[in-house]
């Protein structure tokens, strides 16, 4: 197995990453089944095949880049979270990658669904999800997106600024209706994750600030405005997390909370959010939390929180999306260029260009995300090589893989397969350099024919949004 360290010898500026790098494993044809989704094996040829279906033929028919989404990885990630949370409520962070099948999906699985903003919502309802199951996020929410979830009937809005508390105030009085909300409220809890998907410290853009007196002064004005039912509080301390302490300062703060607001206005409210964040496994090193182990922590630390204060203990809510999208889909590109390069004391990184890149990946540009990558369409008995893995894009930041181990024959023609890009990837692709984005195909060992879940999209489309094409 492989293991986490720095390559050796010198730096070489911007050339070689300051991630860790991935040491070789002995044979580079493995597929580390805690990153790969559960259908992806090798064939007898080594090809990858997904649930059988060789990644060669669905290239053929599909094109690349293609994002392959295992659906029964899906369903049964999506249920474990349902039933490892049995009497809570599991919301599926939409965010992480939305279409209609993926919504229908989520609510058969038992899970609600939270949208982040109206898009999200009209795919929601467009999958006749449940509206009363449907939560409400956001910082900004517009009029008009705040009229059409009231007048559709969701389940929870999070109120997050006092500009927005007026706008539902209207917006449910108007409708005549009393509007069920949570406060979401940031509690100062410093996430060891990425600075842009940290979001519970005092210094960013989302919620109330509990240690201002903000989050206990916008429960008071929710509590006295009757267009409005306060269920219960909201936090969220960031994303791609491995370990639950960070939950537990967050739940000891935002219980304390609970108490004020019991002690001063008479008042307990029934529900909790602790939001999502959990991590999944990218490269082998990472080590994500089971469900189960999630489920029975986060009822421990908040059991135990609400006993100290004599508090009945309240409904509690997780978000998680990347814990069950992310792990089930892989991105398929073919290599187009290989190009070695000699650095500085004679090491060679080999540039290997695919048919993709940030436009379809920009997690690697935005986070620094590390990725495991495989060759794809064969297997190869050649040494590994010190590659980056690069997109078509013109921008030398335009990375999808910093620092991988390909064999020394990978060549244009091959096909590259990039694990657990099934969050974050498809929903925050872009057209750059009028690149349209690829397809999301689905899967299942039960169904002869994989699912088009979203189709390719076409430079017709791209000339559609133009009025003087």
């Amino acid at each position: 197995m492989a293991v986490r360290a720095h390559p050796a010898g010198p730096r070489h500026g911007d050339l070689v990453s300051e991630h860790p790098v991935t040491i070789a494993p002995s044979d580079l044809n493995h597929i580390a089944e805690e990153i790969w989704a559960s259908g992806v094996k090798r064939g007898d040829d080594g090809a990858l095949l997904l649930h059988g279906q060789d990644v060669r033929d669905l290239a053929e028919k599909f094109g690349t880049p293609v994002y392959l989404l295992d659906e029964s990885d899906f369903k049964q990630r999506a249920r474990s979270y349902s039933q490892a949370f049995a009497g809570a409520d599991v919301f599926y962070a939409s965010k992480a990658f939305s279409c209609t099948a993926i919504a229908r999906w989520a609510a058969a699985e038992g899970l609600s669904i939270d949208v982040a903003t109206g898009g999200e919502l009209t795919i929601a309802m467009r999958a006749e999800f449940p509206v009363e199951r449907i939560l409400f996020h956001g910082n900004n929410k517009s009029v008009e997106e705040l009229e059409r979830a009231v007048a559709a009937g969701v389940g929870r809005v999070v109120v997050d600024s006092d500009i927005e508390i007026d706008r539902l105030v209207a917006t449910a009085s108007a409708h005549g209706v009393r509007q069920k909300v949570l406060v979401r409220v940031t509690v100062g809890v410093e996430a060891h994750t990425h600075e842009f998907i940290a979001t519970a410290h005092e210094d960013q853009k989302f919620g109330f600030s509990l240690s201002s007196g903000s989050a206990a002064a916008a429960v008071k004005r929710v509590l006295a405005e009757p267009s409005l039912e306060l269920v219960g509080l909201h936090s969220h301390i960031g994303s791609q997390i491995f370990d639950t302490s960070g939950f537990e300062v967050a739940a000891h703060r935002a219980v304390g909370l609970l108490a004020l607001i019991r002690d001063q206005h008479g008042h307990e409210l029934a529900e909790l959010n602790l939001g999502g964040g959990l991590g999944i496994a990218y490269v082998i090193g990472d080590d994500p939390v089971d469900a189960t182990d999630v489920a029975a922590s986060l009822r421990h630390i908040v059991e135990r929180e609400c006993a100290s204060y004599g508090l009945a203990t309240p409904r509690l809510a997780v978000e998680p999306g990347r814990a069950i999208v992310g792990p089930t889909a892989l991105t398929l590109y073919e290599v187009g260029t290989v190009k070695p390069i000699e650095l500085d004391g004679g090491v060679v990184r080999h540039y290997v260009s695919v048919d993709g890149g940030m436009s379809d990946n920009p997690r690697t540009a935005l986070y620094s995300a590390d990725f495991t990558a495989a060759l794809a369409s064969r297997a190869s008995t050649a040494p590994p090589v010190l590659a980056r893995i690069v997109g078509k894009h013109c921008e030398s930041g335009d990375v999808v893989v910093s620092d991988a181990w390909l064999p020394a024959d990978i060549a244009a023609g091959d096909l590259l397969a990039i694990a657990a890009t099934g969050a974050y990837c498809r929903s925050m692709a872009s057209n750059y350099n009028a690149i349209c984005r690829p397809p999301v195909v689905a899967v299942s060992p039960s169904r002869d024919e994989p699912l088009v879940l979203l189709r390719r999209e076409t430079e017709a489309d791209l000339l559609a949004l133009d009025p003087n094409a």
